[in-house]
């Protein structure tokens, strides 16, 4: 069932960066929904693995490789969302993230480098060097919060 689920996960996202002339002209409003949705849904498999890491929940390996595959697809579908188009929606995010769009693609780039290596090291990685990989996965999540995203 979960490889299902990936499978399908990873096939919408390259279907999406195939089809990216059709997503840019998608209603503002809906392109904003989308990338909530898949921030949710990346604080959702991120719990979880942070837990873990902070010793809050016991380790299991095959959560943790298995919620790692999910944030690695997860990790780059929300940012076609962020066209300039979105900046008069609704959001808490920063106008930073449209005025200094090469910084705002380093902080994705970066989280996106970090989830994958997160993923590369949750299929064998020793005990602390995937904790590790967790912390550098919600150090790169926080800091681009910071940077481009209102505070709750």
């Amino acid at each position: 069932m979960h490889k299902k689920l990936l499978a399908l996960i990873l096939s919408l996202a390259l279907c999406a960066g195939s089809a990216w002339p059709v997503i840019s002209q998608a209603p503002p409003n809906a392109m904003v929904k989308q990338r909530q949705a898949a921030m949710t849904l990346l604080a959702k498999y991120y719990g979880p693995l942070a837990a873990m890491a902070d010793g809050k929940a016991p380790l299991n390996k095959e959560v943790m490789a298995r919620n790692a595959g999910y944030l690695d697809a997860l990790s780059r579908m929300p940012w076609d969302g962020f066209a300039a188009s979105t900046a008069a929606e609704k959001s808490r995010v920063l106008p930073a993230a449209y005025s200094e769009p090469a910084k705002f693609r380093s902080a994705q780039d970066e989280f996106i480098a970090a989830v994958a290596n997160l993923l590369s090291l949750s299929k064998g990685g020793d005990g602390a060097a995937v904790k590790n990989a967790v912390g550098t996965v919600g150090e790169t999540c926080g800091g681009c919060h910071k940077s481009f995203r209102q505070p709750s």
